[in-house]
């Protein structure tokens, strides 16, 4: 099968919304995805460095705004 990665990517940084919570001012998502793609979101600039010991990744500004509009535009109901 022929899988659109940008498309992977999309629902992963939105499925990040759902577990995504505040540490000191600061946008955190459990890590519980695919370590590649949570690899291709950092390398994007959504997200802290994965490859940490912490459960957690934070996001940064842009990563959280379009985790969000993603979020909204995939799952919302319409």
């Amino acid at each position: 099968m022929d899988v659109d990665q940008e498309k992977v990517e999309q629902t992963v940084l939105a499925l990040l919304h759902i577990t995504s919570y505040k540490v000191h001012q600061t946008l955190r998502a459990w890590k519980g995805h695919d370590w590649q793609v949570m690899n291709l979101l950092y390398e994007k600039g959504y997200i802290s460095d994965p490859a940490t010991k912490a459960k957690s990744v934070a996001l940064t500004e842009e990563g959280a705004k379009l985790s969000k509009e993603l979020f909204e535009k995939l799952f919302a109901k319409k």
